[in-house]
């Protein structure tokens, strides 16, 4: 009986949405803009945060970063290349199978004749070639013997070879001057490298050692060279633990801090930074579902609107049904029905649209595998019904208190 009464209040809502069907369809939009709104937008910051995490399995899940920190009197400690050569002893540090390490040199221009560019530039020891997911499109990477001679040799990135030389000419060969000093070009990568979210394609990469005594006079306070970072990767998965244990205890005799000092370093594991990035992200998603979710109150004051108004035309209906015996609980879930089922089809047609948008992002930028979450699909339902519920509620009740003399008198 109950199923039957149901039944019975959709059909009767049905009749009366489509009576006034534009009246009905510009309210559906609404709502339906709002829902397709926060699904797309939940659908492409989860679609973003499995980029993320697939980016750092391209780099590694094994891979150690470290970093310099502030020391015990609050200056900021440098790494330096002593750090490097202890963290790659193999006696010392057994759990690494490769260590490497940068210098950021960035903010120093780089010119061919009457062209120029500020590109990232990076000193690099010849073991990072493993961290670099791009190949050598022409000539060769940097080497042990560049290295060790501190020779003024540089490797370029794609998009820097287009800013720095004419269409046509070789880059091979040529010299380019960093800060004024020549460099003879001997590489040239391939496109496409990530870095770890850096644009390596519009960088310049040159010996490390060229870097720490050519280009830059920073020391350390003992005068040993800096590096920006050392990279280490674990002999596998199950190793991180233990060399991360290994890379502090080095680190510490190293800078000679006794056991109740503070480290004056970062190690950062592929792991940390997976938890990092995908809490901001997630936050980021949800804000932005928050901020989009303002159209879905503004759909949910356009069914009160519609509603109100429908009442107050169908009056003299409400007062003929009362009259042969229809309950105030008939007439309130009769109004709220309509209001649930605008809400219903503006949310449905909303879910459709976020799909399409998604497949169209998906196709545009191949690496966004935007789907749509089943989570946003129900919450999404859920909304839809709940603003009908809500924003229809007054409408209906208005309706259903209304006196049956009174409303079918009313002209």
């Amino acid at each position: 009986m109950r199923m039957q009464s149901t039944l019975e209040n959709f059909r009767l809502a049905i009749v009366a949405l489509s009576s006034n069907w534009l009246r009905a369809f510009l309210t559906i939009l609404g709502i339906t803009i709002g829902v397709s709104a926060v699904v797309l937008l939940l659908s492409v910051g989860r679609a973003f945060e499995r980029f993320v995490v697939n980016e750092f399995f391209d780099i590694g899940t094994d891979t150690i970063a470290v970093f310099g920190s502030e020391g015990e009197r609050g200056d900021f400690e440098p790494l330096t290349q002593s750090d490097l050569e202890a963290l790659s002893d193999p006696l010392r540090v057994p759990d690494a199978i490769l260590t490497t390490a940068f210098l950021d040199l960035s903010g120093r221009e780089v010119t061919y004749e009457d062209r120029s560019t500020e590109p990232s530039i990076f000193g690099l020891t010849t073991e990072y070639r493993e961290f670099d997911n791009r190949d050598v499109a022409a000539g060769r990477y940097i080497d042990a013997e560049d290295n060790e001679g501190a020779a003024r040799v540089a490797v370029l990135g794609s998009s820097a070879v287009e800013n720095l030389f004419p269409p046509g000419l070789p880059p091979l060969g040529q010299t380019v001057r960093i800060s004024g000093i020549p460099f003879r070009v001997i590489g040239v990568m391939t496109e496409g490298g990530s870095g770890g979210f850096a644009d390596l394609d519009n960088s310049v990469f040159v010996p490390i050692r060229t870097g720490q005594t050519r280009l830059t006079t920073q020391r350390a306070v003992n005068g040993d060279p800096i590096v920006t970072q050392i990279l280490l990767q674990a002999r596998s998965q199950d190793a991180v633990d233990s060399l991360v244990d290994q890379i502090t205890v080095t680190l510490r005799e190293e800078h000679d801090i006794d056991f109740s000092g503070e480290d004056d370093f970062v190690i950062s594991t592929a792991e940390d930074l997976l938890d990092s990035f995908g809490t901001i992200l997630r936050y980021l998603t949800y804000f932005l579902a928050a901020i989009a979710s303002i159209s879905l109150i503004v759909g949910g004051i356009g069914i009160m609107n519609i509603m109100l108004v429908t009442v107050t035309e169908r009056t003299k209906e409400i007062g003929l049904r009362k009259a042969v015996g229809a309950k105030n609980s008939d007439i309130l879930l009769q109004f709220v029905t309509e209001a649930i089922l605008l809400a219903l089809i503006g949310g449905g047609v909303g879910i459709a649209i976020a799909g399409a948008a998604g497949a169209a992002v998906s196709a545009i930028v191949p690496a966004f595998d935007v789907t749509l979450e089943t989570f946003s699909v129900i919450l999404a339902v859920g909304i839809s019904t709940l603003i009908g519920v809500v924003f229809g509620l007054f409408p209906a009740r208005r309706a259903a208190n209304l006196n049956p003399i009174d409303a079918l008198r009313y002209e």
